[in-house]
């Protein structure tokens, strides 16, 4: 791994040293390339994947075809975490949906680590947490709210993991990820456009304007983000105990 590179990643920046030491050995550095398949549900998960630039989509492959995303993993969070609980093959498919950079180490080797310390087992907690606001309410979110609110949030959502306003999707990403067709995604987008919240090129870039995305958005993409960050905060505060307990040993 890069020097400096576990900081980027905010899981692995919540860890101690001593804990954060346990996995570098085993972490190496990948290229997260533009619509690059990780892992297909139904594979057994061979490696845990941190983000630290970028943004994952987990899909869900129905048999008739079609698919639907059920979160995004940014640098907030990691992929094949749940490899933890022993070998099974994964529930989902992970791709690249904004190229970047992450982390990854061998799964067996992670649960080794797991195994050993209390901090990471806290960080495992935490990300499943977070990934269970994503899937409550983004269940909800698609049972009740129209393809234009829903698409605003994962632009949003999408926004959020890579930090920067030109996301770059194409039209087909988007209806796989909504699991809807591609002519009803031209359609939304145009409404997008026509209140300024969005502009498109031929290049496959979506550039956003923030404000006026979240004006578009339900208020799902809002939830999520204050869930999460009290998560994130309540995990802190946890390790500050042990923490303090080593440095004054």
């Amino acid at each position: 791994m890069k020097p400096g590179g576990a900081v980027s990643n905010r899981l692995l920046a919540a860890l101690p040293a001593p804990d954060l030491n346990l996995l570098e050995p085993e972490l190496e550095t990948i290229a997260l390339e533009q619509d690059a398949v990780l892992s297909r549900a139904g594979d057994d998960i061979e490696y845990v994947v941190f983000p630290h630039v970028g943004a994952i989509a987990l899909m869900i492959d129905m048999a008739d075809g079609h698919t639907v995303a059920t979160a995004a993993v940014g640098r907030e969070g990691a992929v094949g975490v749940l490899s933890v609980l022993g070998p099974s093959p994964s529930t989902t498919t992970a791709i690249v949906r904004a190229a970047g950079t992450a982390s990854r180490i061998p799964a067996s080797r992670f649960y080794g680590a797991f195994s050993r310390s209390p901090a990471i087992r806290r960080m495992v907690q935490t990300h499943v947490k977070a990934m269970l606001v994503q899937f409550q309410l983004g269940l909800a979110c698609n049972a009740l709210h129209p393809v234009e609110a829903r698409m605003a949030r994962w632009l949003l959502h999408l926004r959020d993991c890579v930090d920067h306003d030109t996301l770059p999707l194409t039209q087909q990403s988007l209806s796989q990820m909504l699991g809807v067709r591609r002519t009803t995604v031209t359609l939304v987008m145009r409404n997008l456009r026509t209140c300024g919240a969005i502009r498109a090129d031929r290049r496959g870039l979506i550039e956003i304007d923030r404000t006026r995305l979240a004006a578009a958005a339900c208020e799902c993409h809002n939830a999520m983000r204050v869930e999460v960050e009290e998560i994130f905060a309540t995990n802190s505060t946890a390790l500050l105990p042990e923490i303090k307990s080593r440095d004054a040993i």
